[in-house]
């Protein structure tokens, strides 16, 4: 225990919570589109009375405080690693990746808390009351759920990217470039199959 080097465990410690969060926010991100948009789209009014406000604050709970952790975390990590010089003796290739991954995981974490989660309450309230919300509330939150879908992709590479190889590609080069629309290009085309193949999947077991 002599040896043991409590700044970074510290670090460890912030970062194992980033990574916690982030696969449960993440990973109910893809549950709200890929299996539940198309799940609620075939139930009638009286199920949806009964299943909505039983499934839906319960898994918005996880997802919206999943990415509050991630976000809160993420900037804890980032910040004692710029305090203890982590950055500053790197390349700034590293940080440059690393920051545009940071701005797509702000962006979505905004979306969350700023336009999904009230307009899933007002959806969710409209279904209990059985007084339907208006109806450019579900589309405003699926609209901005499919942004934070075709962000996350090209998010969590950026995020891999920054720190295993990104010190070795110029942020601003014609590399660089290539990287910035190979991610963006795969990643949406990954999303966009998924979604269109999610009210495919078969239900038979």
């Amino acid at each position: 225990m002599e040896n043991l080097d409590v700044n970074a465990l510290g670090l460890f410690a912030v970062r194992w919570v980033h990574y916690v969060a982030g696969v449960c926010w993440i990973g109910l991100l893809y549950f709200l589109n890929l299996v539940n948009v198309p799940v609620q789209g075939k139930l009638d009014a009286g199920v949806k009375k009964v299943l909505v406000p039983e499934l839906m604050p319960r898994v918005l709970f996880w997802f919206r405080w999943g990415a509050m952790v991630t976000f809160l975390s993420g900037l804890t990590y980032y910040a004692l690693l710029f305090e203890k010089g982590g950055l500053r003796v790197s390349a700034p290739n590293w940080t440059s990746w690393i920051l545009l991954g940071m701005l797509l995981g702000s962006i979505m974490w905004f979306n969350v808390w700023f336009v999904i989660w009230p307009s899933q309450r007002k959806i969710i309230n409209g279904v209990k009351s059985g007084n339907a919300a208006d109806p450019s509330i579900p589309k405003r939150a699926l609209l901005f759920s499919r942004i934070n879908t075709f962000l996350s992709v090209p998010m969590l590479f950026f995020m891999g990217f920054g720190r295993h190889a990104g010190s070795s590609v110029p942020f601003l080069s014609v590399d660089g470039l290539v990287v910035l629309l190979l991610a963006g290009g795969i990643g949406s085309l990954v999303v966009w199959f998924s979604i269109k193949q999610s009210g495919t999947i078969s239900t038979e077991v």
